[in-house]
């Protein structure tokens, strides 16, 4: 398998770049974990340009009634892999991208602080597609060649009763070779 390489930079080479200024400077932390997520906007509703614009502070609250519940909200994540495989990248790994909130990982709290989040655009009531598994598996190993990774998590471990993705249909065992 080909791996998505991660550059010193900490961008993915081959990942669309689109910049999201929600992001600030990593703590003196090593960046040993990988969270996944799912995201839809509107909810459901895939293809879109509602992730994009939540991510970079353009969501419209006028677009759709959820929307106006958001748009407020200054959030991001390192990378997002559309339902047909399509990577985009709005922040590089070497900062720290505003994905997980409040959240703690064996001990450790604030798991921005020392994680790379990857939004899979989907919900908790469907599967995702086999296109994303593949690109996610390449991205996972790219960042494990690039960081000493020691796990990769659901952010409903790391939040767990605030948040329940990337939900029941995510296949862990399509993932499994390459969790630590």
């Amino acid at each position: 398998m080909k791996t998505q390489l991660i550059d010193k930079a900490g961008l993915a080479h081959h990942a669309q770049w689109i910049t999201s200024p929600n992001f600030d400077a990593r703590p003196q932390a090593e960046i040993c974990l990988i969270v996944i997520h799912n995201i839809s906007l509107p909810p459901g509703q895939y293809g879109g340009n509602g992730i994009v614009e939540l991510f970079t502070n353009q969501l419209n609250p006028a677009e759709h009634p959820y929307y106006a519940q958001i748009y407020t909200q200054k959030v991001s994540a390192h990378f997002l892999i559309r339902r047909d495989g399509a990577l985009i990248q709005f922040v590089s790994c070497m900062n720290r991208a505003w994905h997980a909130g409040a959240s703690i990982w064996q001990g450790r709290e604030r798991c921005n602080d020392f994680s790379v989040g990857i939004e899979l655009e989907g919900s908790d009531f469907e599967a995702f597609e086999p296109a994303q598994y593949q690109t996610l598996k390449k991205l996972i190993v790219g960042i494990s060649d690039a960081y000493p990774i020691q796990a990769i998590v659901g952010h409903s471990d790391i939040a767990p009763g605030r948040k329940t993705d990337p939900g029941p249909f995510f296949n862990w065992q399509a993932i499994a070779s390459n969790i630590k």
